[in-house]
């Protein structure tokens, strides 16, 4: 049994116990470090995204374009958790690594589609034309590196066999993550790429023209 389960059915157990308000009872061990680290989970995927945003940012001098990239993500977290749940599992520490480790995979898909976009746009193409053009040409890529990290899943997913019960959740988690994420992300990355955009250009030109009514000079008396 995965040791998220028994922590489960001891404290089940516990409370049809109908025990005193006086006795108190506490996990030690492994169970103790499971609980500790499930509860700082959380905030180790927000630190992990905030890292991610920064460099991203740096690397390309834009607030917008990371958020572009990031969008990919919450179709991984919905895949991984539809995943776990068709599965039988609950999302216990080892299907949080999984969506942890979808961070890393998936991002890879709004990096391709939003670098070779940006080259277009530089060309003098429009941003709708950059970002069809890079769904075009960049679905192969796309696709290949996808299919090898789920198929590297499968096995973790279909295993049985010693600790199997401890594998699983991340096989399930990441080949329902990468599932969906493949399936969504050439819709909903363009859509947010263009909006983004859009936004950007919008807070450029207020500064822009703030710029320009700086420069003005005062009429002379």
């Amino acid at each position: 049994m995965a040791l998220g389960q028994a922590v489960d059915a001891i404290q089940q157990a516990e409370a049809e116990l109908g025990k005193p308000q006086s006795l108190i009872g506490s996990f030690q061990g492994n169970a103790q470090a499971f609980q500790t680290s499930l509860s700082s989970e959380p905030i180790l995927i927000l630190a992990a995204l905030l890292v991610v945003y920064v460099i991203l940012g740096v690397l390309y001098e834009s607030y917008v374009h990371p958020l572009t990239i990031l969008s990919t993500l919450p179709s991984a977290g919905v895949g991984a958790l539809l995943a776990l749940w068709a599965g039988g599992f609950d999302l216990s520490l080892i299907g949080i690594v999984g969506i942890i480790l979808l961070i890393g995979i998936v991002k890879k898909n709004g990096i391709m589609l939003v670098d070779f976009a940006i080259t277009r746009e530089r060309d003098g193409q429009s941003p709708a034309a950059a970002i069809r053009e890079a769904c075009l040409l960049r679905f192969r890529p796309i696709l290949m590196t996808t299919a090898a990290a789920m198929l590297g899943g499968v096995p973790l997913m279909l295993g049985h066999g010693a600790g199997s019960e401890l594998r699983q959740p991340l096989g399930y988690a990441m080949v329902g993550g990468l599932a969906l994420s493949q399936l969504l992300t050439l819709y909903t990355t363009p859509i947010v790429y263009l909006y983004l955009g859009r936004l950007q250009s919008w807070l450029g030109g207020d500064k822009a023209q703030a710029r320009k009514g700086a420069r003005v000079p005062a009429p002379a008396e």
